[in-house]
């Protein structure tokens, strides 16, 4: 009975073990993707980081004039906001600038564009004269690209009928009859014609840098949101729970089969000889071992999932719970009394509390999934096995007290994981505000946070440069 015992305690441990094992896999994967998710957020803003000194040169240089700039502002804008938001989802960049006054001003994923932002007819005219100038442009696979919202309406035109666009006024009438009659005589698609990712006005000198603030907001906003995805796509799932239960349904019948088997072969039965009536035993006990199983395999992944309970102690927890019902029915009906069922319960418990810690033991010692909590709990109940059945009351006492101070012990190491934890949480979100308040754009802010950062950082206080004097005496010196 003693080995059958280790081996159902051994069985249901493995399946705890597997359990934490597919819970730690989902753990794993969420800190592998939000580690990435920093990564595509850090290539992101720092591709904005570019694109913020490229418009300042344009500012510096007044490249374009009055007339122009906005046209230079928004090539730079298209490329490098598509390959921020390309690398924000962990993409490469697909966009290139070519910036040499040519017949194309950007690469995008291989397509040759000419922006035209200029306001008339939808810019329109300005398409027309770059085609008069390159008449095979289109020919040769390029494109052009203008202003997202000057294609809104162009497409609204274009796509407007005869007898819709004739009942329009004024210049909308104009303006529908000049989009048609362009597409009808000019050798262009509609479909050679894409919207920018920017309107007109975003890329008005006046405007630029707001624009590109909004960019940056909406990339962090974006990046806060695939971290949300992220986190509850690795919260536990009704499929995970019934894939658990199906395990633990499984292995537990399964074994129960096996050991009924081994029991009647081992009081001399051949399987040839097995009647009806052991088919039946042997069907009745796999079927109540397994629904024990689905029981054991949802409660444990419950447990481990919705509480602070590892899954060696929930598989535990929920052995001591059968054992303590079964015996609770033998109570009722008579077959023991009171007496009895305290001790049989106790000793379940006991069984159960042995199992758990051998198998969390033999995780931490052997950190294989699976192998590890079978061969700590086939050790550590081999062991107990032994201190129960052969040792004296006095020495079975000092392993229950050892049990009972190794279970405190790690109770306590516990609690102050959490606290080191929670303190190291404290000084990392601190150290990160003060990095943030030392790379401010204002100087003056920059300055003061730099000085924090230094005394965080345990920096002496005579080597710190915190004022106009300091910094005199350093470089003056």
């Amino acid at each position: 009975m003693h080995g059958e015992r280790i081996v159902k305690g051994t069985q249901e441990q493995a399946v705890a073990s597997w359990i934490n094992y597919i819970n730690q896999m989902r753990i794993n994967e969420l800190l592998k993707g939000l580690s990435q998710q920093d990564i595509n957020l850090d290539n992101a803003l720092r591709e904005i980081g570019e694109l913020k000194e490229s418009v300042s040169r344009l500012l510096q240089t007044n490249r374009g004039g009055a007339k122009g700039m906005h046209g230079f502002i928004a090539e730079r804008m298209q490329v490098y906001f598509e390959n921020a938001r390309n690398l924000a989802d962990g993409a490469g960049r697909g966009y290139s600038l070519i910036d040499d006054n040519g017949p194309v001003d950007f690469i995008g994923y291989g397509i040759g564009y000419q922006q035209k932002f200029r306001g008339k007819h939808l810019s329109l005219d300005a398409v027309k004269g770059h085609l008069e100038k390159y008449p095979d442009y289109i020919k040769n696979g390029g494109k052009y690209q203008i202003p997202k919202d000057y294609y809104e309406r162009l497409k609204y035109l274009f796509e407007l009928p005869e007898k819709e666009g004739r009942k329009l006024a004024g210049e909308d009438y104009g303006l529908w009859k000049y989009v048609h009659e362009f597409f009808r005589d000019k050798d262009i698609a509609f479909s050679d014609i894409e919207p920018s990712v920017i309107d007109y006005r975003d890329a008005q000198r006046n405007v630029a840098s707001k624009t590109i603030s909004q960019e940056e907001q909406r990339i962090k906003g974006h990046n806060q949101e695939k971290r949300e995805r992220l986190y509850q796509k690795s919260q536990p799932s009704g499929r995970e729970l019934y894939k658990a239960s199906a395990v633990a349904l499984a292995a537990e019948g399964g074994m129960a089969f096996c050991m009924g088997v081994y029991r009647k072969r081992k009081a001399g039965r051949r399987l040839s000889q097995f009647d009806g009536d052991d088919w039946k035993e042997l069907g009745i006990d796999t079927a109540g071992a397994s629904a024990k199983g689905g029981i054991r395999g949802a409660a444990v992944y419950g447990m481990s999932n919705f509480t602070a309970t590892p899954a060696a102690v929930a598989s535990a927890f929920v052995s001591a719970v059968f054992g303590v019902l079964a015996e609770a029915g033998r109570l009722k009906a008579g077959v023991i009394n009171e007496e009895d069922f305290l001790i049989h319960s106790e000793i379940f418990c006991l069984d159960a509390t042995v199992s758990a810690v051998s198998a969390v033991l033999g995780e931490v010692l052997i950190p294989i999934p699976v192998l590890g909590a079978v061969i700590g709990n086939v050790a550590g109940m081999v062991l107990y096995g032994i201190a129960k059945d052969t040792m004296a009351e006095e020495e079975q006492r000092i392993m229950l007290q050892y049990n009972q101070g190794r279970i405190e012990l790690e109770e306590t190491l516990a609690l102050q994981y959490q606290h080191l934890m929670g303190q190291m949480e404290k000084e990392i979100k601190r150290f990160s505000s003060l990095v943030d308040w030392a790379f401010s754009e204002d100087a003056n802010v920059a300055f003061e946070g730099s000085v924090k950062l230094a005394e965080h950082c345990g920096v002496c206080q005579n080597k710190i440069l915190k004022n106009k004097s300091d910094i005199d005496g350093y470089f003056l010196v």
